[in-house]
């Protein structure tokens, strides 16, 4: 990163891109070796359970919904449908350890290069097991306020939808869509809300002495002034992932393309999966720069490498020496 912390602020949504292009490019070996051992991996994962489902789950993977009935009616499942789930539950973990991984030393290498501190992928791999735990708590966190956005949702939509419908005998009048179409948009909008700032939120649990709860509240906190840019690169990129796994789901995996051609676009799915992953991490990184640039954070460039360094040990060094007490404020409201 070639630029002052001071200037970050001014970067706008081309400047960031760009600024994530130059850091990628700038340090390509390192990120080449992350995306072979971490992110590569994870985008097969991603893209292929479908795939495997139907191999090894034929039947299953078309009568979820009715053996979850029979489930709830008589508490049993059957040995296939106990198989599939356990299936589901390991690719999940899978998925979420690569996941967390991935973040981890995407981080950390960026902070490294943010210092110009000497960085090998043998060193990365050294301190991504002591960093994802902090995130795995982050997530975790995260995981809780929105389910718990969910469940408040539904009562919402419960208590709109029920009585009206009571009202009308049974009918569907159009004031239940416009009622549900309502609470759907407000939903979406806190649904996106609450993902901008867990993304922030995995940056600065990595690289503050907050995690958990904590970093969720600080993320919250640096991201006002920046919403506007991080909602369009939030909804971009999520518009770019949607793609592909639509190409991947409709075309490779139940598509009528032939052998050769689901081949050849299952490897692009695949690699262009994996770019936008990388580059995703890396934008949330310069995201959060620029939101501490924005806020007049300045991150002292020593602490930063005695906080790296200080994974090794298994302590944590604060990142910034002299904290923002109006930021520090505005979290704990």
């Amino acid at each position: 990163m070639d630029r002052e912390p001071e200037e970050l602020q001014f970067l706008g949504l081309f400047g960031i891109y760009r600024e994530a292009y130059n850091i990628i490019t700038s340090w390509r070996k390192i990120f080449s070796q992350i995306t072979l051992a971490f992110i590569l991996p994870l985008s097969f994962i991603y893209l292929a359970q479908t795939k495997i489902s139907d191999l090894l789950f034929p039947k299953m993977v078309h009568n979820q919904e009715k053996e979850l009935l029979t489930f709830f009616a008589y508490l049993r499942l059957s040995p296939e449908f106990t198989a599939f789930l356990i299936f589901k539950v390991m690719y999940h973990i899978f998925l979420l350890v690569l996941s967390l991984f991935s973040t981890s030393a995407i981080i950390y290498t960026i902070a490294c290069a943010y210092t110009t501190k000497e960085i090998t992928f043998v060193k990365v791999a050294s301190v991504v097991p002591t960093v994802w735990k902090r995130l795995m708590i982050t997530f975790l966190w995260t995981s809780v306020v929105m389910v718990l956005y969910n469940f408040f949702t539904m009562i919402i939509l419960f208590f709109l939808v029920v009585p009206v419908s009571l009202s009308y005998s049974g009918r569907t009048p159009a004031v239940i869509d416009i009622l549900s179409n309502i609470v759907v948009f407000i939903w979406a909008i806190g649904f996106v809300y609450i993902s901008l700032i867990s993304h922030l939120a995995s940056v600065v649990s990595v690289l503050e002495e907050s995690y958990g709860y904590k970093a969720f509240l600080k993320s919250k906190a640096l991201i006002k002034g920046k919403m506007l840019i991080s909602l369009v690169i939030f909804v971009k990129l999520e518009i770019s992932f949607l793609v592909v796994l639509f190409a991947c789901e409709n075309l490779v995996a139940h598509g009528r393309i032939g052998v050769m051609g689901k081949v050849i676009l299952g490897l692009f799915c695949f690699l262009l999966l994996s770019i936008l992953i990388s580059f995703a991490l890396v934008i949330q990184t310069v995201v959060y720069f620029v939101c501490k640039s924005y806020h007049h954070e300045n991150i002292d460039k020593s602490c930063l490498d005695e906080h790296l360094e200080a994974y090794k040990l298994g302590d944590y060094v604060p990142l910034i020496k002299d904290k923002d007490i109006q930021l520090e404020q505005s979290c704990e409201v």
